[in-house]
């Protein structure tokens, strides 16, 4: 979470300072779909993943808040007991994923098992939980890859390429590399998660929940053309379909007032568009510019090219996180106040069902 400059090289701790050849940050989103740019993780680094089980029933009961903090909370656990947030994290709505060296491994351990007692104990969530080696993923066919994204002068995002954390999530979800309830687990350390914010509604039509991904087999090079064609018509328009209105937003106990700078700042320092081994957009959009995404990844799931899932809803939902001595590298984590990127998986997920059962 450094300030980054697009394409110079990061001196600093970048990742923990354990990555040998830290990736240079881009200020253009662009730029990472470009799978050149991607650096694989040593073997011996650890990967983490959670998820909230029956994340669609809870967000359907209004749980939509509830849902998207123990989707934070590892994130926050994990930077806060190792020290800094300078490795590569990503935030899926109902869950997260993490990447850390090898002398991380009591640190990621310890953070797992934490929130997910968490999770059940003070938001009454099932917080699913693993954790294995990139070398344990490269064994399996799929790779870990890393590249950075500046969303803003303060702000650097991780993205992930590879096919490795969708097939970690995979094994996980079916119980392997599971992280074991310890006996005894302390509170995890959440200081700097909070969600202060009333949803924001809408300004163009509809707040849409996208998730694409390439199939099996098929280039990264293709699904980057693919992908640039989706952006260029969800770039039209004003700001790139920022969810985030450039008016100043509402706080939660409506007794605080923010000065436009100050919001300016937080909103450009969003999550609202990411790579994580596909496309993971929170997209304020028209209901033409949807239908015309909809109709241009039709075509290709045809193909055989892509797979994806896509939710429509009134409002977005942010998350925020500030580490504590750094107030200028404020994240804020976005999803679909709806459903979400929940509701989007679970499309892809039924859609992945249905060309199995073709086959």
């Amino acid at each position: 979470m450094q300030p980054a400059v697009d394409a110079v090289q990061a001196d600093e701790r970048a990742m923990g300072g354990q990555h040998p050849n830290a990736p240079h940050a881009y200020s253009e989103f662009s730029r990472v779909l470009d799978p050149s740019i991607y650096e694989a993780l040593p073997d011996d680094w650890l990967v983490g993943i959670t998820d909230v089980v029956g994340s669609t029933s809870a967000i359907k009961s209004g749980r939509y808040e509830d849902v998207n903090y123990a989707g934070a909370s590892v994130i926050a656990a994990v930077g806060n007991a190792w020290g800094d947030f300078d490795f590569p994290f990503v935030f899926r709505g109902d869950g997260a994923a993490f990447a850390l060296p090898p002398q991380g491994i009591m640190t990621a351990t310890s953070a797992l098992r934490q929130v997910v007692a968490f999770a059940k104990t003070n938001l009454n969530l099932a917080l699913r939980a693993g954790l294995l080696s990139v070398g344990e993923i490269r064994a399996n066919g799929c790779d870990v890859r890393v590249a950075r994204y500046a969303a803003s002068e303060d702000a650097t995002y991780a993205m992930f390429a590879g096919g490795g954390l969708k097939w970690a999530e995979r094994q996980i979800k079916n119980g392997r590399y599971l992280v074991k309830p310890g006996s005894y687990t302390t509170e995890p350390d959440l200081t700097g998660l909070s969600c202060d914010w009333e949803p924001f509604p809408s300004q163009r039509g509809e707040i849409l929940s996208l998730l694409v991904e390439p199939s099996e087999g098929r280039s990264p090079e293709a699904f980057a053309a693919l992908a640039k064609c989706v952006l260029s018509v969800l770039d039209a328009g004003t700001r790139q379909a920022h969810p985030l209105s450039r008016d100043t937003a509402i706080t939660k106990d409506r007794a605080r007032s923010v000065n436009l700078e100050t919001w300016l700042a937080v909103a450009s320092n969003s999550d609202f568009r990411k790579y994580d081994d596909g496309l993971r957009l929170t997209l304020d959009c028209t209901r033409e510019q949807i239908e015309a995404v909809e109709a241009i990844l039709g075509a290709a799931k045809a193909r055989g090219e892509v797979n994806f899932g896509l939710h429509r809803q009134s409002h977005a939902l942010m998350t925020c996180f500030v580490p504590s001595g750094k107030p200028d590298s404020h994240l804020h984590f976005l999803d679909g106040m709806g459903g979400g990127y929940a509701k989007a998986a679970e499309m892809m997920e039924a859609n992945e069902l249905a060309m199995v059962s073709v086959r």
